[in-house]
This record gives structure tokens, sequence and C-alpha cells, in this order.
């Protein structure tokens, strides 16, 4: 309703603001402070006083008296506050909010006809998932839900990088060493834990060993590569053995989040369709295309970038970026706009991909980057392992653990014997560790480094996602024991919608909530605009807060609650429990049915 609303103030403001012959093109529309009852707020008269030749309060009552609030279906009242105009909702406004949030779709925006592929994670597939990238998955899956719901058509893609060096390495070293050759055990009984020590031998014996072998070994390497370049099916089956196999065990770990993918787009698609070819002769012709350092290049000073673009060796293999350019065309030939999810290392790379691509006459208004600082930990258990470093599935195993000892610590014998079973609580162990995990994560502005801290992010008492969880959770309990089945919109449970009286929903703790459930379709709106999934972050703390409020004033099911009462105050109750639960699943959080 919120949207509806906005767009009832803008139409008047508008018509108004005509009326006395005043430019329409900035409405000066913001939310009002916390301590003024209205929903919206304009600060027009602050642009117009000059143009007036009268104060901004003085502006501000004209245009007042200009719109005729009985006209609005939304809007109760026009207010004014020195140079500002408040804009009340009206019993409309509650009304409609009540009945559409009790659907169980709520906040799902019309469909934009407009198609996106956002692409994330897409780490190199030579071993697990490193915690620190793991902002990466957790953004592009929070980034992609955030668009579905706004009425895109996504599509999810894992950028598979199949070609370069590494995976030639890689390749080498998985047909060259044996089992009895490797020194460690796997860290974890799956595959990519088990091939990375191959890897990892290869690369220590590149460093190390004898030279005459390492030699022979870097010869193997770059004919392994040129290969790949030259379309060989052998070389590409060779590389698919081992890049394959690691990416299983890397979607295991995925999955885990879980971030999931429409499509896994390997990088040798477009070296072996000869797009990759393609882009590199239409590069040379370009005028910042120079041969210097025994390499092809893009001089891109001209275009406010230092740093030249290679994208051709001496020996005619292409680069990572080159293979990039001819993806990137690709998605824009099959996609209206694209999202790409990258970590800030990747800054430079991401300029002089957009600058080639217009260079190459592709328009990048559609692209857009979402980049990441990455994740660091505190120091103690989590902050090494053998050398290594600390990988994905570590931080989702001891978030698990914490939230086990938490639930656990929080059950009394009664609760564990007649409502929880051992099940449930390693249910919920699951949902509220790895929520706390990605919420954590993803509440924060993705530009800044932020370190991960248990405490705060498993405290059930502040602003973290078991918090707002158990929000979910008290909200299908109160639902269950009015015998509703939360899952089940109320239409279709037999209760007339159009029956319930908003009306009843006077107190302001109630209002506070029913206007704060209207705000979330333009919150998802806001958010999808700007690509910040934190943003929904930000609505499901002040949300929580809100409910809290209502449960602790406002009984629901208690016996001395009028019948009338109580059917709004249940309905109040299913809008909140949708509200949340898809606010929630926007950022990737589970919502809990039980805590």
């Amino acid at each position: 309703m919120f949207l509806s609303l906005r767009a009832e103030v803008e139409a008047a403001l508008e018509a108004a603001l005509a009326e006395l012959e005043f430019p329409t093109d900035d409405l000066g529309i913001e939310e009002p402070p916390e301590d003024v009852e209205s929903v919206l707020a304009s600060s027009v008269a602050f642009r117009l006083a000059s143009e007036a030749g009268a104060p901004p309060p003085q502006v501000a009552g004209r245009l007042a008296e200009s719109i005729d609030a009985d006209e609005l279906t939304y809007v109760a009242e026009i207010q004014t506050q020195g140079p500002y105009l408040n804009f009340l909702p009206s019993d409309a406004y509650f009304a409609q909010t009540l009945e559409t949030a009790t659907d169980k779709s709520y906040g799902a925006l019309e469909d934009r006809e407009t198609s996106v592929v956002v692409e994330h994670t897409s780490a190199n597939p030579t071993g697990p998932v490193h915690v620190g990238r793991a902002r990466n998955p957790i953004i592009g899956d929070a980034v992609a839900n955030l668009l579905e719901f706004a009425g895109y058509d996504v599509d999810r893609h894992y950028y598979v990088n199949d070609a370069g060096r590494q995976i030639a390495t890689f390749t080498w070293a998985y047909e060259t060493f044996d089992e009895s050759d490797l020194e460690t055990e796997p860290e974890r009984d799956r595959i990519e834990y088990d091939l990375v020590r191959y890897y990892r031998i290869g690369n220590a014996f590149l460093e190390d060993g004898p030279e005459d072998e390492v030699e022979a070994a870097e010869a193997e390497i770059e004919s392994i590569m040129q290969g790949l370049e030259s379309g060989d099916e052998e070389a590409y089956e060779r590389v698919s053995e081992v890049v394959d196999q690691v990416l299983s065990g890397m979607k295991g770990c995925l999955e885990r989040l879980p971030a999931e993918f429409d499509e896994f787009v390997k990088e040798t698609r477009f070296m072996r369709n000869e797009a990759t070819d393609d882009v590199v002769e239409r590069l040379k012709e370009l005028d910042e295309a120079v041969y210097e350092d025994e390499a092809w290049q893009l001089e891109l000073e001209d275009h406010g970038l230092d740093n030249n673009l290679v994208f051709l060796r001496s020996d005619g293999t292409s680069l990572y970026a080159t293979r990039d350019l001819a993806h990137h065309e690709w998605k824009f030939d099959n996609y209206d706009r694209a999202v790409t999810i990258l970590g800030e290392d990747h800054k430079l790379q991401a300029k002089q991909i957009t600058t080639t691509l217009e260079l190459l006459g592709t328009d990048t208004d559609d692209l857009r980057q979402v980049l990441y600082s990455y994740v660091n930990l505190p120091e103690g258990k989590m902050s090494t392992r053998r050398g290594t470093g600390v990988d994905l599935d570590d931080l989702l195993d001891e978030a698990i653990d914490r939230a086990r000892e938490e639930v656990e610590d929080r059950l009394d014998d009664r609760i564990r014997d007649d409502d929880l079973d051992e099940d449930d609580i390693e249910r919920i162990a699951h949902q509220v560790g790895i929520g706390a995990v990605r919420y954590d994560i993803v509440s924060k502005q993705p530009t800044k480094a932020i370190t991960f801290e248990w405490e705060q992010a498993l405290d059930f008492e502040a602003q973290s996602a078991p918090y707002v969880q158990y929000v979910h959770a008290r909200c299908c309990g109160i639902l269950e024991e009015a015998g509703l089945d939360p899952e089940t919109d109320l239409a279709a449970q037999d209760i007339e919608l159009d029956a319930l009286d908003a009306d009843l929903l006077e107190t302001q703790a109630e209002r506070d909530l029913l206007e704060t459930i209207a705000r979330l379709p333009a919150v998802i709106d806001e958010a999808a605009d700007d690509l910040e999934p934190h943003q929904i972050a930000t609505y499901t703390r002040e949300f929580a807060d809100r409910f809290n409020a209502f449960y602790r004033e406002c009984p629901v099911l208690a016996d001395d609650v009028d019948t009338e009462v109580r059917a709004a105050r249940l309905a109040l109750v299913a809008a909140s429990k949708h509200t949340v639960a898809n606010a929630l699943s926007i950022l990737g959080v589970e919502p809990p049915r039980s805590m």
C-alpha cells in the first residue's frame, strides 16, 4: 500500500504545483522523522521559496490548501510543519494493508518483463571455497532473490574458470602425482578437499623441483593451455575431468548456504565457439590497441584508466579478461540486464571490462557491478587451519555447533520433552546457525570490511538473525494456537477478509506495525534499484522491534479480548508472519516455524 500511497501523493503534489505554476520536476518526497505521525513528507517548499518570493512555511501552506485530502484514498489529512508537508494515512490505507499482507506472496512486485542475469561466486575450481570469499555467494544470492521479488526474470550464473594457467597446472598435477605422493590426508570427506592436495603438491614441485623436470612440466602445462586455445577436444576433456570433480564438491559447500545456480557457464565455451577469437580480432582494430612488451594491449589512459588491458599473449593465448569480454557480449545477447558480484580486488578489472565493452560498441548502461570487501574472522579457533586458511565449510560447521549450544541452553526440560525433540533442535541449529552467518554478512554495506563476531551474530536479544527469526516463530506459534495454518493464506482458511475491521487496530503499536508492514514492497523496490539487500536487513530489524512492541502491548488470544478485535489481531499476526518470512527469504535466511 505504501507504493500506492506514494503514487497518490506524487500525483496530488504535481497537480498542486502545476496549479500554482511551479515546476514539477522535484517533489522533495522523503520519509518523515520518527516523531511525526505521517508516513510521507515533502520538502518541496524549500526549493520553491525563492521562486515564490515567500518563506518555505508559507509556500507549504499554499500547497496544502491546493490539495483536497477528501479526494484521496490513502491520505486522510495533510498537515504542515514549518516548511514540510506531512501526509497522514487513511483508514483505507490500513485496511488495504491488512488485507493484502495476509497473502503469503506479500511484497512481491508485478512482473517487469525484464530479464536479468546475476553472476556471482565464480570462485576458481582449484579447491574448497574459502571463507574470505563467503561474502560473494551470500550477497549474490540475496541480490538475485531481491531482483526476483522485485519482478525481474532472474537467472543465477556461476562463471567457471576452466581455462588459464591455474587449471592447466591442476590438470598436469592430477595426471602426474599419485595418492602415495601426497603427504596429507584430505581435510574433509568431499572431492574438492581430496583433489586440492594434487594442486598444492604440483605448485610446490614447480617451485622447488629438479630444474629439468620442472621444464618438462612447464612445457606440458603450456601444451594444455595451447590445446584449450585451439579447441583441442582431448585437452578440453583432460581439464574437464579435474574441473567437474572439484566443482561438484564446491557445489556441495554452496548448497549448505544455500546458494543455488541456474547454470554453470564454462569459460572454455567462449574459446570453443570462437567468440574469443572474434573479440581478439575486433580489439586489434581499435585505435587503443598496441603490441608492446610481447603482448597485445589496449591503452585506456584516455578513458580514465592508468593500466592497460592485456588481451593476447605473444604465444597467441588469450587471457581471462579477453574471454570475459566474449562472456559479457553473450550475456547481452540473451538478457536485458547483467549484474556481477565481485571482490574489491577486481575493481580495476571491472572498469576495464566496462570501458572495453563500450569501445566494442556494447551499451553498458544495463551492466552493474556490486563490489564487496572481504570477511575477516577474529582470533581464535577459526583463525588458522593447518596453514591453509579457513574454508567456508569450517565457518558453517562452527555456526551450527554454536547455535546448537545456544538453543540447548535456552530450552528447559519441559519444553524439550513436550515440544521439541532432538531432530527439532538440530533443525533449529541449522536454521539459526547458517541464518546467523548469512544475515550478519548481508546486513552490512558490501564495500565495508567486516569482522565476523560470533557473539553478535548469534545474539537472540540483539538485532541479529535469531532476533528476527524468533519473530517469525512467535507468529507461527500464535496462529497455530488459534487453530490456523501459518503457511496458508487466511483467505484459504475460510477467513472472510472483508469482514475484518482494521479500524479496531487502533493502538499506536498496532498502527506502527501496520505501517511498517505496508512499506515492505517499497523497500524491496528501492533496494532492488540500488542492488542493496542490506536495506532489507535494516527493514527486518525495524519490523522485529515493531512486532515485539505489538506483542507486549496487544494480547491476541487472551480470554478478555473482544472477538472482532481478536480476529483483526490474528490477521495482523498472519500479515506479520508473511512479511518477515518473505523479507528473510530475500536475504536467504530460513524463517523457522519454531525456536
